[in-house]
């Protein structure tokens, strides 16, 4: 890397702080990377990411943020969520700073990270900024029903199972009400439209495969530009696995592929 920086934000009033760390691969990056990590939104960190966070920021040539967003069950939802608006809106207005330059901005996130970049992309979209050029959702959590058949197929308890992503949900949102709530279960949005550019990656033999298409298929008909890939044979997870999974690196490329096809950003006022 060109620069590694470690920077403390805000979590809110007397609520302590989180960190980010900034993946500068050369002097001037084509793009920001906001990157939040799995784990059920209890498990892992930026640390334990550091690795992928490289091989992204190496591979696009973009500056990679990766979001140390707190975790439950000290911090339930949605702590996770406005550290994660909070660590997008810093990037945004700090753009010339990590990437030297007024540069296009994406979100992406595996699995909870998943459930997170959607939020906040379509938080940016509600908002009105900051602008969000594509999201990428990695076997994403997007919804709450865990009695759907893909949690019940034998098939897909591959390390995540439905008892686990039952017991996340329990440290994460223990108000069930609360779970259906859009900033904890994307899929439940109302309006779709106007989101970014998505893109998507599925393992195979997972239980959040379904509910991840469904989404994008959603999205696919309200007329947002949608791609994705299910990667054969792998199970979730698989993603942070670069270097041991042949799965993974074909997975990466792939990302790594559609963040090439973002148009570069254009100054204020520029004639499209």
């Amino acid at each position: 890397m060109y620069r590694v920086e470690n920077v403390e934000l805000a979590a809110g009033p007397g609520q302590g702080q989180f960190r980010i760390r900034i993946l500068r691969p050369s002097r001037s990056p084509a793009g920001i990377l906001v990157y939040y990590h799995g784990g059920g939104w209890v498990l892992f960190d930026i640390d334990h990411y550091d690795k992928l966070g490289r091989v992204l920021a190496e591979a696009t040539g973009w500056t990679v943020v990766l979001v140390d967003y707190r975790k439950a069950p000290e911090s339930q939802y949605p702590a996770a969520v406005e550290d994660s608006w909070a660590a997008l809106l810093w990037a945004a207005e700090n753009a010339t700073q990590i990437a030297g330059n007024a540069v296009p901005l994406v979100v992406a996130g595996d699995s909870a990270g998943g459930n997170l970049a959607a939020v906040v992309a379509r938080r940016a979209r509600d908002a009105g900024s900051p602008r969000v050029s594509q999201q990428i959702l990695i076997y994403p959590n997007t919804d709450c029903d865990v009695d759907a058949p893909a949690y019940l197929d034998s098939a897909n308890q591959q390390i995540v199972t439905r008892e686990s992503i039952i017991w996340f949900w329990q440290q994460y949102a223990p108000d069930t009400a609360r779970r259906a709530e859009p900033d904890a279960a994307p899929a439940r949005v109302d309006d779709v439209t106007g989101l970014p550019p998505t893109v998507g990656v599925f393992a195979e033999f997972d239980v959040l495969r379904a509910e991840g298409e469904a989404y994008l298929e959603r999205l696919r008909t309200a007329g947002v530009p949608v791609q994705s890939r299910v990667f054969p044979g792998q199970m979730h997870g698989f993603f942070n696995m670069s270097g041991a999974l042949p799965g993974a690196d074909a997975a990466i490329d792939y990302v790594v592929s559609a963040i090439g096809s973002v148009e570069p950003a254009r100054p204020p006022g520029a004639a499209r």
